[in-house]
């Protein structure tokens, strides 16, 4: 169960709002491809249910020694002297509990789909945290362009009035108008981004899932994890579906061989019929089987041997990937998390510092015009780049969560 969030906008429309969360919750319900694998699941059902029929049985009938060519004979004494009519009925008894074998086959296959398409959700929520930061960096990196731009513009309307009084020359006025358009352009690129992201997010969790003119509920953060990586593996072994799949495909191979056994039982066809001929009325019993000189199934039986070895080793390589996954995305973490502190700790203060300083400086005098402009650049470039890790960061914790299985890490 989710709820969408409807934010009034000025022209008296309502905007949709969603969060991370009811982003994923969105996309499990309404992705097209999700909901085409989960018809796989259905399907293998009706499988089991194919699987568990039972022989039909056989109705056979016949008469002979009529009279075609002798229509004078068709009498009643001649029917019943003459002719010979014989109804019977039959039926196949599968040995060595080939029913249930292939029930316990199909429902093993089953189970290996569900965990399939358990997977194939992982991966979607993966994806859809990913695109989920990416409209969060671009709409973070949108309001500071939007709030660099305002204040530029007052630089630049405080170089026109000094241009006017004669404090400052109309080449270095110029300068400061001409940096106005990078300012300008970096808010056409970052509503760009933004558009293009949302587009993307959208095609995530189906296009009829949210209307058009939807956005997003949240903030670029940093959020610690203390889980220790052995944890993590431990945990990731237990929720990890793609594992879980290879670890009940062993079962379905094991299943397959017990069918392969059933199904080199022989089986009985058993019928009787009813005959009348010569006025006599009788009753048969016949009863046929293969005798099992030469086909024996050992061909399937030795494919299934195999197969098993194969889920087995497929099982082993699963247990690699997974280990390898968590391995992969807990350094990430890691490296993205330094990244993170290095500017948190100290370079976003002293690029602001450096940047107000040169602003106050200029203002007064006391700099040139070309280093207020550089301690622009530098403002605007540390903190895009920090906005770049904190994205970076918070997309190596949705791999990590990918990585383990589970969105809620310690």
């Amino acid at each position: 169960m989710f709820f969408l969030l409807l934010v009034g906008a000025g022209n008296g429309q309502n905007t949709t709002l969603i969060s991370l969360d009811q982003a994923i919750d969105l996309a499990l319900a309404h992705n097209h491809a999700i909901k085409a694998s989960r018809t796989l699941i259905l399907q293998n059902q009706a499988q089991e249910i194919t699987a568990n029929l039972r022989p039909n049985p056989t109705l056979s009938a016949d008469t002979q020694f009529v009279p075609f060519f002798s229509p004078q004979d068709f009498s009643g004494d001649n029917l019943n002297n003459v002719q010979q009519f014989d109804i019977g009925i039959g039926y196949l008894f599968e040995r060595g509990h080939k029913r249930q074998r292939r029930l316990q086959a199909a429902r093993d296959q089953t189970a290996v789909t569900r965990a399939q398409v358990t997977d194939a959700e992982r991966t979607l929520a993966f994806n859809v945290g990913q695109q989920f930061v990416s409209v969060l960096l671009a709409e973070s990196t949108l309001q500071f362009a939007l709030e660099d731009l305002k204040g530029f513009q007052q630089t630049v309307d405080i170089g026109e009035a000094q241009l006017k009084a004669g404090y400052i020359g109309e080449g270095d006025y110029l300068k400061i108008k001409l940096q106005l358009l990078q300012f300008q352009t970096d808010v056409s690129s970052a509503r760009l981004a933004k558009v293009q992201a949302l587009v993307a997010l959208r095609g995530f969790l189906g296009y009829n899932a949210v209307p058009a003119d939807y956005d997003v509920i949240g903030d670029l953060a940093y959020q610690s994890i203390q889980a220790k990586l052995e944890d993590l593996e431990m945990k990731a072994l237990r929720e990890r579906p793609d594992y879980q799949a290879a670890e009940l495909g062993v079962t379905a191979a094991r299943s397959q061989i017990s069918l392969a056994k059933a199904n080199a039982k022989v089986d009985v066809n058993g019928t009787y019929d009813f005959s009348h001929v010569a006025s006599e009325t009788t009753g048969s019993i016949f009863v046929g089987f293969d005798l099992p000189i030469f086909n024996r199934n050992q061909g399937e039986i030795a494919r299934t041997g195999y197969a098993l070895t194969q889920a087995e080793e497929q099982q082993q390589a699963a247990s690699d990937t997974v280990l390898s996954d968590v391995a992969n995305a807990y350094e990430a973490v890691r490296s993205n998390d330094e990244v993170v502190q290095l500017y948190t700790s100290g370079y976003l203060k002293q690029a602001q510092d450096s940047r107000d300083i040169s602003e106050y400086a200029y203002k007064r005098g006391a700099a040139s015009l070309l280093d207020f402009l550089d301690a622009e650049r530098s403002y605007r470039s540390v903190q895009l780049a920090y906005r770049q890790a904190l994205a970076s960061y918070m997309t190596a914790l949705e791999q990590l969560k990918e990585a383990v299985g589970t969105r809620n890490l310690p």
